[in-house]
């Protein structure tokens, strides 16, 4: 995305060690903002940030837990000087029948996907707000799902944290708005993308015998999509890159699909 330029932003991508956070990060430091990478994969996350291009860093982060947050807040601003960018992307499906469900399966989506973006939500908000340690402004991008929007069998926990950060999304845009953050917070809904988590979930549900194979799984998704086709990393890290930049000035509070119109 050439033609949006986001140097001197500074940005932190949770989830950034792998998959389409990853990807965001790299397409964020491509269109000049300096990224830090959070992240549990202590191993994987400090690559990743030495291969981007200009400033950037790595944090240990658990999204679940308050006080990672804070310190790893604190780090980025440290490392980067500021903060004007929080990407709320880490999240985990575990598939299960509505009949199978395990409590804690469904504990841990509930504390990684909704709770961990409602504290990178919290976070973002008290460095970027006025007196903040940044304290300029700035946007929260979360990452939702076409899950949110769809029925698909095999996925009702992942699907309802989804929904659940769609509304986390527009409610913290109004009560920044409100409150004179100078914060614009928007999400994504991803379709299925062939990352581990992609591949992953067609491979449950075929084991489930909801369909023949991965690859019946797969096809069920395309013929779906308008679009014809999975989605790609690409496709995902570009609209983070919009919404991140002053294209996206007057877009608050709202849900953007990247689905190739599978969950219209």
């Amino acid at each position: 995305m050439a033609q949006i330029d986001l140097t001197g932003r500074r940005a932190l991508v949770t989830g950034g060690a792998q998959g389409l956070g990853e990807g965001m990060a790299r397409a964020l430091a491509a269109a000049g903002a300096s990224v830090v990478v959070a992240d549990l994969q202590d191993d994987l996350g400090p690559k990743v940030a030495e291969s981007l291009d200009g400033r950037s860093g790595f944090v240990h982060l658990d999204v679940t837990d308050d006080d990672g947050w804070a310190a790893a807040v604190e780090q980025a601003i440290g490392i980067l000087g500021g903060l004007d960018i929080v990407v709320n992307n880490a999240g985990v499906e575990i598939t299960s029948l509505i009949v199978d469900l395990d409590p804690a399966a469904v504990r841990k989506m509930l504390d990684v996907n909704l709770l961990g973006t409602a504290l990178g939500i919290k976070h973002a908000f008290r460095a970027m707000r006025p007196g903040g340690a940044s304290g300029t402004g700035g946007v929260v991008i979360n990452v939702a799902s076409v899950a949110a929007t769809i029925a698909f069998p095999a996925i009702s926990i992942y699907s309802a944290t989804k929904s659940g950060v769609d509304r986390l999304t527009r409610v913290a845009a109004m009560e920044s708005g409100k409150l004179g953050y100078g914060v614009r917070v928007n999400c994504i809904y991803p379709g299925l993308v062939p990352t581990a988590m992609g591949a992953g979930l067609a491979n449950d549900v075929a084991r489930l015998g909801l369909f023949g194979s991965p690859e019946e799984a797969v096809g069920a998704v395309v013929e779906l999509t308008p679009s014809g086709r999975l989605g790609e990393v690409g496709d995902m890290a570009d609209a983070v890159v919009f919404l991140a930049s002053d294209a996206a000035r007057f877009i608050n509070g709202a849900g953007l699909p990247v689905d190739g119109g599978m969950g219209m």
